[in-house]
């Protein structure tokens, strides 16, 4: 069995330091944890690690990486001592390069945030072994769609797929006076995701289409600036290659989001 769950990640620390605007999106997190059996392990595609090919983490012990600037001095303590998988990172490597995508592993680099916020909030012990793998640095949809379909062959019991990225990313929205019309382009925007990523009576070849062209969707550009937060969504689809099963709204930073559940037997 594997899970696979799209999720939003917050504003740098700011979910683990009792922010008001991530309370809705603190409590979906929990939420979702607990909907599912414990996880053997975690393979995390976040949205802050871009590189030339894809990247896997292999360390055992990874440290963490306070890829954020301008917190309070507390966000630099924050802790998350999860190990690192190195059998699983080996077993992605080997999926992704059978699918023909050059591949790397990488035993300095640590967890940036998209891995240790949220997971902080979903798994407070820190007791599951991480993998981190990195987006690839072109950022074409396709390509990521790709990448997930790789790793369908994973042959790991109870694995979640944890796509940590944001499906609404405009910094300037975020910190601008609320703006009716923002929120209207936006909540365009997330309805068109789910219905994409959800509509069982949609074929695949049209629902890759649709996701590999999202700039085409309702202000698809102005939600996304630039389109490294909705990847791992890709990446997600990718290694279910089928509707969700569940879609679930979350508000965070005062937008609206979507996160996207499946459970791959």
């Amino acid at each position: 069995m594997k899970y696979i769950l799209y999720i939003a990640h917050g504003g740098g620390p700011m979910p683990l330091l009792g922010d008001k605007s991530h309370h809705d999106m603190v409590e979906k997190l929990r939420e979702a944890a607990a909907k599912m059996p414990k996880p053997s392990a975690i393979l995390v595609i976040s949205a802050h690690w871009e590189t030339d090919v894809p990247h896997v983490t292999t360390a055992a012990k990874p440290e963490l990486i306070y890829d954020y600037y301008g917190f309070p001095p507390e966000s630099y303590t924050i802790t998350y001592p999860a190990p690192g998988e190195p059998l699983l990172a080996e077993q992605v490597l080997g999926a992704i390069t059978a699918a023909g995508i050059e591949a790397k592993g990488d035993a300095i680099r640590g967890f940036d945030h998209g891995l240790f916020v949220p997971l902080k909030l979903m798994y407070p012990d820190a007791d599951i072994p991480c993998v981190q793998l990195s987006l690839m640095n072109h950022l074409d949809a396709e390509a990521h769609i790709k990448l997930g379909q790789a790793l369908q062959t994973l042959d790991y019991d109870n694995l979640l797929i944890l796509g940590s990225g944001f499906s609404f990313h405009n910094m300037r929205a975020f910190f601008a006076p609320n703006h009716a019309d923002a929120d209207s382009q936006n909540a365009a925007f997330q309805a068109w995701l789910e219905l994409v990523c959800s509509d069982q009576d949609m074929n695949e070849h049209q629902r890759q289409h649709m996701l590999a062209n999202w700039q085409e969707a309702p202000h698809a550009r102005f939600c996304h600036p630039r389109e490294e937060h909705l990847l791992p969504l890709h990446v997600c689809y990718g290694a279910a290659s089928r509707a969700c099963d569940e879609a679930t709204t979350v508000y965070a930073l005062n937008k609206e989001s979507r996160m996207f559940y499946w459970q791959i037997n």
